[in-house]
């Protein structure tokens, strides 16, 4: 336990000092945009026709301490970011964790679902695919995994509203019913929630699921050929029971190691879902703030709260790993 827990505290060590190397360097990025936040605010301001002068960029630039050192402004994001304190947003003037609310989590909420669906249906079957020798179920799981990856979820998308509102009349569109839509958060707003956001989990996951599908089949092939497992035949273990045991328990270590890049990766899908299914979440947040507002500071809030989720997915899987793999156990005081 002591070896063990020397391993937890070097994980989250890790941790802790790449989400201060991310917090720089997207803070060094808000800061290379072209001109500051004083600048972008008082322009966005002189598009409404109010007149703006030199002297009141200067005192805005005061006012939000652009005049202090890099290293200093740096030191004041970072440890008000790790308190969930990001200032407020430039363009609009908002405290951003009050202009986010509960839209990331929500979003995230909704990531790692899609995830949790696509392995819950892709490992059993992978591992079934992998031992069969059944062509016609072999063929046919291919034919579903390659569709999954060739369509895309926008289409997918599309596919579902259009059946839904010719046949049944309903759009599918938003997260809550209107009533619930700017109402505080209840029982009823969650069951509202839940009624809604299963199709863009349904749509995250489609593609997920196959990704996850062929990664787990081509996993589970390559151990199962392996001279452990003909030994554990040898020794009279059959089935299940040499499935989980042997192959499918090292195979599945690459799997829950790479739970981080799938996140980041239906993540980063979820704002073209969330623009076709008019999804009001973090996502399509971080597309205005880029490429619409030129909102920096939203921008790096969002990203920061995304890297430190990955990060930490990360750190709760690699102490996974080390429970269930017995090679990492030996190898924990390394």
């Amino acid at each position: 336990m002591l070896q063990f827990g020397r391993f937890a505290l070097m994980r989250a060590a890790m941790a802790f000092v790449t989400l201060l190397i991310v917090s720089f360097v997207v803070f060094s990025l808000m800061e290379l945009v072209p001109g500051d936040c004083a600048e972008r605010y008082l322009s966005y301001k002189q598009t409404q026709g109010i007149a703006i002068s030199t002297a009141d960029i200067e005192s805005e630039r005061v006012r939000l301490g652009l005049d202090r050192p890099f290293t200093t402004r740096w030191s004041t994001w970072v440890m008000g970011a790790f308190q969930g304190d990001f200032g407020d947003s430039c363009i609009l003037r908002v405290n951003i964790a009050d202009l986010l609310g509960t839209k990331f989590w929500i979003s995230l909420a909704i990531a790692i679902s899609s995830l949790f669906l696509a392995y819950s249906i892709a490992i059993p079957v992978g591992i079934i695919a992998a031992s069969s020798r059944n062509a016609l179920l072999n063929n046919s799981l291919r034919i579903v995994s390659y569709l999954g990856l060739a369509m895309p979820n926008f289409l997918l998308a599309l596919m579902i509203m259009l059946v839904a509102t010719v046949y049944f009349g309903e759009t599918l569109t938003g997260l809550f019913s209107p009533e619930y839509r700017d109402a505080d958060w209840s029982w009823a707003k969650f069951v509202d929630l839940l009624k809604h956001a299963w199709l863009p989990i349904l749509i995250l996951g489609w593609s997920a699921t196959a990704f996850a599908l062929q990664t787990v089949r081509a996993l589970m092939s390559d151990e199962i050929g392996k001279l452990y497992v003909t030994a554990a035949k040898a020794r009279g273990l059959y089935g299940r029971k040499l499935l989980w045991r042997y192959p499918a328990r090292h195979a599945l270590a690459p799997i829950v190691n790479s739970l981080g890049f799938d996140l980041n990766r239906v993540f980063n899908e979820l704002p073209i879902v969330a623009l076709i299914l008019t999804l009001s979440e973090a996502g399509s947040l971080l597309i205005d703030a880029l490429a619409k507002s030129n909102d920096q500071q939203l921008a790096g809030a969002i990203i920061f709260l995304l890297t430190a989720s990955i990060v930490t997915l990360n750190f709760l899987t690699d102490i996974l790993l080390a429970i269930m793999d017995p090679r990492i156990r030996k190898s924990i005081v390394r």
